[in-house]
């Protein structure tokens, strides 16, 4: 596997340089929750001895032996997982992974620059498979004393519509929202509030995880929206904002998988209309048990509408 790294990594708020690292299975820094990811991997890699045949021998043998996955989001490290697990399990294999905050995955599988884009947004000229949920999480400073909103409300912190936290219990203190641009996978989050026309004039745009959680952390009066599973961990690494409870919901995975928690986006798999056989395979495994164990050590496993009546 070769890879490319930017910033759009999570838990990295250094804002470092991009590197890129090659080799078969990638040379990237592992620290923290990323490093028990790796080690879970690796645990399931003696599993993937026995699931070779997930392709069938004769369809690897007749495959192309590498394809590119381009993204610019916090998906990275479940598919630096999946790409490595399905190399060991189909030897000869390449799944090369081009991942950058500035990077236009879409654009560049229609360009035929990559064979695979992840984003939470489809495309009418691509076809989409859908490998997990992600939760997009509301978040405020540690130090602010809201602790939840209506959805109504978070219409109103990002439209203009409440103004000062003392609407909401808070402090005297001027409200300043912080939101995401249009390319960018949490798009849908404006989508699902039908606030995308509506956006506060003064709101400051930032692209990437870790800008938000260095702009939120250190401003008691911001609010932002940003991946779920990124927001999550910023926590367990201490560092001090809070993901808000919405309409009296916990966000967690449970509540992401079963649909409970509105505020939700698809983590997507772009392809062309007429995906060659390496890159329907590798989109296949990720819809295997096998890949959504993956998947689920940092999303929730994807479920179809059905099955979370089924669950409800």
């Amino acid at each position: 596997m070769s890879m490319t790294r930017g910033e759009g990594g999570r838990g990295d708020l250094s804002g470092g340089p991009r590197a890129k690292c090659r080799g078969r299975f990638g040379t990237v820094m592992l620290e923290g929750t990323q490093l028990t990811r790796f080690l879970r991997t690796v645990a399931w890699l003696g599993l993937l001895v026995a699931c070779r045949l997930l392709v069938g021998p004769d369809t690897v043998s007749a495959i192309s032996r590498q394809i590119v996955v381009a993204g610019n989001g916090p998906e990275q490290p479940v598919i630096r997982e999946l790409g490595m697990a399905f190399e060991k399990a189909n030897p000869g294999t390449a799944i090369d992974i081009e991942w950058d905050k500035n990077l236009k995955p879409v654009q560049m599988v229609k360009s035929g620059r990559a064979q695979i884009a992840v984003t939470g947004m489809s495309d009418p000229e691509l076809k989409a498979i859908p490998i997990a949920w992600d939760g997009v999480a509301v978040i405020v400073n540690f130090a602010n004393p809201v602790n939840e909103v209506t959805s109504e409300q978070v219409r109103g912190l990002f439209t203009g519509a409440i103004q000062r936290w003392s609407e909401l219990d808070g402090s005297d203190a001027r409200v300043e929202p912080i939101r995401r641009p249009p390319d960018r996978n949490l798009q849908g989050f404006e989508q699902i509030l039908g606030i995308g026309d509506q956006l506060t004039a003064s709101t400051t745009v930032m692209r990437s995880d870790d800008s938000v959680l260095r702009a939120v952390s250190g401003k008691a009066t911001a609010v932002a929206y940003m991946s779920l599973s990124a927001a999550l961990e910023a926590q367990e690494q201490g560092i001090p904002i809070r993901v808000l409870m919405v309409d009296k919901v916990d966000p967690g995975e449970p509540t992401v998988k079963d649909g409970r928690y509105k505020l939700r986006r698809p983590v997507l798999l772009l392809t062309g209309k007429e995906p060659d056989a390496l890159t329907e395979a590798f989109t296949a495994f990720a819809r295997s048990t096998v890949g959504q164990q993956i998947v689920d050590t940092m999303f929730a496993a994807y479920t179809t509408q059905a099955e979370q009546t089924e669950q409800a």
